[in-house]
């Protein structure tokens, strides 16, 4: 029988009917009995990245992603059935909708690096949106949040609020590959990025003495690095404001560092957004800890790797990174080749690995009947 799993297998745009545009129906029991795992298995199966890819795991839900290449969530049009929402605005991942007071973002399967769409991956609009709200939930003792509800597993409802231009990226490592990454411009032989000085003689990949904040303005092409006095002699940010985020977006870095390790992972970089509320109060938005947002290498493996030159085992999209350095130029390129399968596939893997193995976020992933497609209009409508 066929059972509906909000956003894992939806078709490729929603329009049309609203009451078919949020919840899907999806049969295949693998893949049911992988995503209704209890917290208590979650926390009971503390595997490693080599247990896991030697035993059926990645198998059985590398499976299951192959047979949803082909119907990504890649594009929603809910402006086009809910009457209330006033417009649409498309970012690199999320579908914004304005809906007066609220906003609703449906995060999408879109894959986005160099500052542009690479591809679509399975599932990962639901990982994304629902890491997102755990981590929400659990760092509100360090920074409230914009989000209001979530009445589908792709869906968040959050405050509309004035959003600061400025990306506050964190990094704990020397690392990376865009042109903006810190390996990069430090193998370049800059010693002094976005106001933080850094010591001579380190390599990819090694651990920074101190944590250290690079924030980038939000441009509509390309992010730009940017130093602190420079946001506040351009008028970007008050200082009394960046003061604030700043110490927050620290905060919120060494929270996840240490919840990470906890459950065998690195915390490797992120980057965090904010706003201000219609009262004053400076809100944490958009995403928090995802593996799009976030660099994660594997912990227990991060040392040996290290010594012996070779790169972290990592569950974020670095590799899908350097697929497309090595086969076009991400940047200039007007078309770029298709990602291929695999890539994509075992990108999804990598995605879900972070909920299967090591426990980090131990909700239970619960299956919803086909009622939940009246309860994801009601609730918008809610709200708008």
């Amino acid at each position: 029988m066929a059972q509906c799993i909000p956003g894992l297998n939806p078709p490729k745009t929603l329009s049309g009917n609203v009451f078919s545009s949020i919840s899907y129906c999806k049969t295949g029991p693998r893949l049911i009995k992988f995503l209704t795992m209890s917290s208590q298995q979650h926390q009971s199966q503390q595997l490693s990245l080599d247990a896991l890819i030697s035993s059926n795991r990645k198998e059985e839900v590398v499976g299951a992603v192959r047979h949803s290449l082909s119907n990504c969530l890649s594009e929603t049009n809910l402006h086009l059935t809910v009457p209330a929402l006033k417009s649409k605005t498309r970012g690199k991942v999320r579908d914004v909708y304005d809906g007066g007071d609220y906003l609703v973002l449906v995060t999408t399967d879109r894959q986005s690096a160099f500052d542009r769409v690479l591809a679509s991956i399975p599932f990962k609009g639901q990982v994304l949106n629902e890491t997102s709200l755990w981590w929400f939930d659990k760092t509100q003792h360090i920074a409230p949040n914009a989000v209001v509800s979530a009445p589908d597993k792709n869906v968040t409802i959050a405050k509309k609020c004035s959003v600061f231009p400025v990306e506050f990226v964190v990094r704990g490592y020397v690392t990376g590959s865009t042109d903006t990454s810190l390996w990069t411009v430090y193998k370049n032989g800059v010693r002094n990025y976005c106001g933080n000085a850094l010591p001579d003689g380190m390599v990819k990949n090694q651990k920074l003495p101190a944590n250290i904040l690079t924030p980038t303005t939000k441009a509509a092409d390309h992010d730009v690095p940017i130093a602190p006095d420079e946001i506040v002699k351009l008028g970007l940010m008050t200082q009394a404001d960046y003061d604030e985020v700043s110490r927050k977006a620290l905060s919120l870095f060494e929270y996840g560092q240490h919840v990470a390790l906890e459950h065998g992972l690195i915390l490797v970089d992120t980057k965090y957004e904010f706003g201000k509320g219609s009262d004053g109060i400076v809100l944490l938005i958009d995403e928090v800890h995802t593996p799009d947002s976030s660099r994660y290498w594997i912990a227990n493996s991060y040392e040996e790797c290290f010594r012996n030159g070779i790169e972290p085992e990592n569950v974020d999209k670095e590799f899908l990174r350097l697929w497309f350095k090595e086969h076009c130029n991400p940047y200039e390129d007007e078309v770029l080749p298709d990602a291929p399968a695999e890539l994509v596939s075992e990108l999804a893997w990598r995605n879900l690995y972070m909920i299967e193995s090591p426990g980090m976020f131990p909700w239970p992933w619960h299956l919803c009947n086909k009622c939940a497609k009246v309860f994801v209009v009601v609730s918008l409508l809610k709200f708008l």
